[in-house]
């Protein structure tokens, strides 16, 4: 892919300073580009490598004023920043524009495939499974029986949805992420032996989501696992069985939601939080990482850390004690102060 900066300055809706016809086939950190390269400039920490740079093309604010001669043509924009993240975004679409239908791969004829689709080799669409238009499914992946795919998804290679669950429009699924496995569920017999306890439910994602690579969301007993609109995972998360993740709540990696907690909307969840099952976590709610979350959050819009990971009735004894501390300070203080004046009444 080779772009021109007049092309660029088009799409930015920019201005060329210098020559409108240099080309660029790769994007680079303005201290690292070579001879080709498009870069940008947007702090001024890094304003000294704009007239030692080997790009090309350099995207800057208007407003630069240049201190030096400068080798690279500039392209002027109000906002450099986010003019390359334009940019960013047009690459990817076009470094991923796939489609059409590649073998070896298999497609039921029971399956329903949308317009400009691509499927890559090796993938599985099962019987009464639906792609949307425009999606990509990438090599290596499976969809079972009954899956619904929505329009202008992406399932990056090696993601695996079992059956009957829903994927809604704009979402993307990244990497070896499996949608739908069978949620923990173990029901101890009298011999002290566990009976897996049958898993006939599925997993509803909505519009514009977007999952991290490795990442396991598993399906509901009964009824439905449900990532609303918006949400956005990391890799390597954990969401258990009828769990429910409200829209536009965003998790970091090595996370865990233990079964049947319902996570409210806007919450954002630190790496490696873990969450006990059963509890509901209110709306607007923030965890810092590492966070042991034992209960149920009421309380909106508030910010949460710590983990409890004591011994059950010691962290309780101990969990008490901490939120007395405070007071127990105050006390302290006024103690300290009332035995100085004693002493002072004494001498």
């Amino acid at each position: 892919m080779q772009f021109t900066a007049h092309q660029i300055s088009l799409l930015l809706g920019g201005t060329v300073e210098g020559n409108p016809d240099a080309t660029v086939n790769q994007l680079a950190k303005i201290e690292e580009a070579q001879n080709g390269s498009l870069s940008f400039l947007a702090n001024p920490k890094y304003e000294q490598f704009l007239y030692t740079t080997n790009a090309s093309v350099v995207i800057v604010n208007k407003d630069l004023v240049l201190t030096g001669e400068v080798s690279a043509t500039l392209v002027r924009v109000d906002n450099a920043y986010t003019a390359f993240s334009v940019v960013l975004e047009q690459y990817n679409t076009l470094k991923l524009n796939k489609s059409g239908i590649e073998q070896p791969s298999f497609i039921h004829p029971d399956a329903q495939i949308g317009d400009n689709v691509y499927i890559g080799a090796f993938s599985y669409i099962g019987p009464g499974a639906k792609v949307g238009n425009n999606s990509k499914i990438y090599p290596n992946s499976y969809l079972a029986d009954n899956v619904t795919i929505g329009d202008n998804c992406t399932l990056f290679p090696g993601v695996k949805v079992y059956f009957d669950c829903v994927i809604g429009n704009n979402v993307i699924i990244h990497s070896n992420t499996i949608i739908g496995s069978d949620g923990f569920g173990f029901a101890p017999t009298e011999d002290g032996s566990y009976k897996k306890v049958s898993q006939i439910g599925n997993v509803v994602i909505e519009d514009n989501v977007e999952i991290g690579a490795n990442t396991t969301i598993d399906r509901a007993t009964m009824g439905s696992t449900i990532i609303r609109k918006g949400v956005k995972l990391d890799n390597l998360i954990q969401i258990a069985h009828n769990v429910e993740i409200g829209a536009n709540t965003v998790i970091a990696a090595q996370s865990g939601i233990s079964g049947s907690t319902k996570v409210g909307e806007r919450v954002v969840i630190g790496g490696q939080v873990g969450m006990v099952g059963h509890i509901t976590i209110a709306n607007g709610s923030q965890f810092q990482a590492q966070s042991g979350v034992s209960r149920s959050i009421t309380e909106e819009n508030k910010k949460w850390g710590g983990t409890p990971a004591f011994a059950f009735n010691d962290q309780l004894r101990s969990h008490i004690a901490l939120q007395r501390l405070p007071n127990l300070e105050k006390k302290v203080a006024e103690l300290e102060k009332l035995i100085a004046e004693l002493r002072n009444v004494s001498i």
